[in-house]
C-alpha cells in the first residue's frame, strides 16, 4: 500500500568509477566500489536512515530528518577519504546530494518530484562534496546550517523555479574558513540564446526555456539514437546568462569548436560558448550523421 511521507532523500555515488575499472582492472575496482557502498550503507543505518536501493556505484537512502542525513553524509565522506589515504588502497572519492520533501512510498521504493530534485543535487556535486537544496537548508538545525554556503543555482526538470544549491562544509578546515554567501539572484544576467540542432530537430535555450536533456530515450528534448549514447546522456542549462553542458553518461561527451579545439567530459560540466559540435559517446566531425551543432547567440 502506498504511503505519503516527508523525508530527506540522499544519493551518494562513487566518482569516476569507470576510470577505476580502466586503470586498475575489474577485480580491484569492483572491490573498491563494493567497499564504498558498504561504508555508505553502514553510515545510513548508523544515523537512523533506510537504504532504499543501490544502483551500480550509487546508494539511495532516506532519513527522518535533514540533520540525520547530513550526519550520515559526513560519516560517508570522512570514512571513504580516510580509507583512500591508506598506502595499499585505490584513490577514490564520492559525491553526495540531498533534498527534503514529500514522497510516495510503495513497497520498497519511493517516488515523486523530491526524488528528482535530490538526484539533481548529486549531479551538481563534485568529488568530496555534499550538495543540498536551499529548501533543505531551512530544515536544518541552526548549528548545522551555519556550516553551509550557497554555491550556485540550478534548474530542475519539472520545476518552473530555480533551486538554490548549497554546500555542506564537512571538513573542519573548510568550515573554519567559510566564504561568504554569494547573492546569486542579485547578479545581472545576460540575455542570450543557445540553439542546439540535430538533423531536422532544433531546440533553443533562453529565459523561457532554461534546461534541455539530450540522449537516446524518447522523452529527451533532443533525441539522438546510437550504441554509445546513454538514455539521458547530457543536460544543457542556462545559468545566469551562461550555458552549461553537464555529461551524465557512461561513455562521455566530446566537444569541438569552430577553431578545432577539442575537449572531453565524463560526469563533469563545461560552459558552451561560440559555436561548435557535440558528440555523444564519441567525437563527431561537423556534419556527421550523429553530430549535434550548437551556437550561442547574444
Amino acid at each position: 500500500m502506498a504511503r505519503d511521507l516527508e523525508v530527506a532523500i540522499l544519493f551518494a555515488d562513487v566518482v569516476g568509477s569507470t576510470q577505476l575499472y580502466d586503470k586498475f582492472g575489474d577485480t580491484k575496482a569492483s572491490a573498491t566500489v563494493a567497499a564504498c557502498l558498504e561504508v555508505m550503507k553502514d553510515a545510513t543505518h548508523q544515523f537512523n536512515g533506510t537504504v532504499i536501493k543501490t544502483i551500480g556505484d550509487e546508494v539511495m537512502s532516506t532519513f527522518p530528518s535533514v540533520d540525520e542525513a547530513m550526519s550520515a553524509s559526513v560519516a560517508m565522506q570522512s570514512r571513504i577519504s580516510a580509507d583512500a589515504r591508506k598506502d595499499d588502497s585505490i584513490p577514490v572519492s564520492i559525491r553526495i546530494g540531498c533534498h527534503y520533501g514529500p514522497v510516495v512510498q510503495e513497497q520498497n521504493d519511493i517516488f515523486g518530484a523530491a526524488v528528482h530534485t535530490a538526484n539533481r543535487m548529486t549531479s551538481q556535486a563534485k568529488a568530496k562534496q555534499i550538495v543540498i537544496s536551499g529548501e533543505t537548508v531551512k530544515k536544518m538545525s541552526p548549528e548545522l546550517s551555519k556550516q553551509t554556503r550557497q554555491i550556485d543555482v540550478a534548474t530542475v526538470r519539472g520545476r518552473l523555479d530555480e533551486v538554490a544549491l548549497y554546500e555542506l562544509l564537512w571538513n573542519p578546515e573548510e568550515a573554519t574558513s567559510m566564504l561568504p554567501t554569494i547573492e546569486w539572484e542579485s547578479k545581472t544576467r545576460n540575455v542570450a540564446r543557445l540553439v542546439l540542432s540535430f538533423r531536422s530537430a532544433t531546440v533553443e535555450l533562453s529565459d523561457q526555456k532554461k534546461s534541455v536533456t539530450i540522449g537516446r530515450a524518447d522523452d529527451n528534448d533532443l533525441v539522438v539514437k546510437g550504441n554509445l549514447i546513454s538514455r539521458i546522456h547530457a543536460k544543457v542549462e542556462m545559468r545566469r546568462g551562461k550555458f552549461v553542458l553537464t555529461d551524465q553518461s557512461t561513455n562521455g561527451t566530446f566537444l569541438q569548436d569552430l577553431q578545432g579545439n577539442e575537449s572531453f567530459l565524463r560526469r563533469d560540466s563545461t560552459e558552451l560558448s561560440g559555436e561548435g559540435t557535440i558528440g555523444l559517446g564519441r567525437a563527431e566531425e561537423p556534419g556527421a550523421s550523429l553530430a549535434i551543432h550548437y551556437k550561442a547567440i547574444g
